[in-house]
């Protein structure tokens, strides 16, 4: 309620208006999901409010008509008011991977709401949308791991940082994986409503608060397809070799190769150094061992090269975003607590 004079006005507009901007190509289950997350977020927000009070979140889509060369508001929670957007959010879209060349007329408005001052936000294949507005370049991006080389490879201009799940410029936010809109949409509702609402929203969504890492669920997925026979003959022989780590010399040898020349042509065709592919391989094996058996982690350890179990829980941290024991216990197929016989403790 505003007071003006002697009078008191009810508020017609809400103080956040959330916009979800999607086409053909767009992925229904982060529309909606988007949708639903921010209806809540709005109903937490307004038990903290006058009663009278306009709801807090007001939620439209936007759909661009690519034939029409238009973009319009399809729905609306709240209509009447004129928009004042304060967010736009592109979710996960596929045509946006699959179609290089699409040209969506979506771009253009983007620019134009940025230029206005509004948030953009995007959602895995929703990333790949929003660097042809070309405001990513120079900046730190991130979508589903999976697609990062591709997405390295049409804009070399944006960092690829593929093992975070969001990562926020405060102007602009990215989001890795096609169910990181829950917490893309957990990030925007605490900047804008406020960390308790926030916390209530997860609470009643069942999900986990925002700090989860993308590396946590990627794999391993090594670049094979570079057209180098002889490194990509080494590679498949390190395949085999992931419980023990193998000499950079001995790699050469086996590419019948001197070690400087293999060095400089495995590192540009895989885009990392071998002791590193090496690491990847053996921790890749590593979780694998965590998730499917009750070994130990010193046992772990041992099965993949690494007799200094402290270096192995340092190196598997670093990789993989947790400790071997705090991976056991989110991913373990066994949902067995790890550390219960003091094995697996990380201390």
């Amino acid at each position: 309620m505003t007071k003006v004079g002697a009078q008191t006005v009810k508020a017609t507009t809400p103080r956040l208006e959330v916009a979800l901007a999607h086409d053909l190509g767009t992925a229904k289950g982060g529309l909606y999901g988007l949708t639903d997350l921010f209806t809540y977020a709005s109903a937490f927000a307004a038990k903290r409010q006058d009663a009278d009070a306009a709801p807090p979140v007001r939620i439209t889509h936007w759909l661009s008509d690519d034939e029409a060369q238009t973009i319009r508001c399809s729905y609306d929670s709240c209509p009447g008011p004129p928009h004042a957007l304060s967010v736009v959010i592109i979710p996960n879209n596929h045509r946006a991977i699959a179609e290089a060349e699409h040209e969506s007329s979506l771009i253009e408005w983007l620019r134009a709401r940025h230029a206005e001052g509004i948030v953009l936000a995007a959602v895995c294949g929703g990333v790949f949308m929003l660097a042809k507005t070309g405001l990513l370049a120079g900046r730190q991006a991130t979508t589903h791991w999976s697609f990062a080389d591709e997405f390295s490879s049409r804009f070399p201009d944006v960092l690829m940082e593929s093992d975070h799940m969001v990562i926020d410029y405060g102007d602009v936010l990215t989001a890795g994986g096609a169910m990181a809109w829950a917490d893309l949409g957990l990030r925007l509702t605490e900047r804008f409503l406020g960390t308790a609402v926030m916390h209530d929203t997860a609470h009643y969504m069942n999900v986990d608060l925002p700090g989860r890492e993308q590396r946590f669920y990627s794999g391993f997925e090594p670049r094979t397809k570079h057209g180098d026979a002889a490194i990509l003959k080494v590679q498949q022989w390190l395949s085999a070799q992931r419980d023990c780590a193998v000499a950079v010399a001995d790699s050469a040898h086996y590419a019948g190769l001197e070690p400087r020349t293999f060095l400089r042509r495995f590192v540009q065709a895989t885009g990392m150094r071998p002791t590193e592919y090496q690491q990847r391989l053996r921790m890749s094996r590593a979780r694998e061992m965590l998730e499917f058996s009750r070994s130990p982690v010193d046992v772990v350890a041992a099965n993949v090269g690494y007799h200094d179990v402290r270096g192995f829980r340092r190196v598997f941290h670093n990789i993989v975003g947790l400790t071997p024991s705090d991976y056991r216990r989110r991913f373990s197929r066994f949902r067995r607590g790890a550390g219960e016989d003091g094995s697996d403790s990380d201390g």
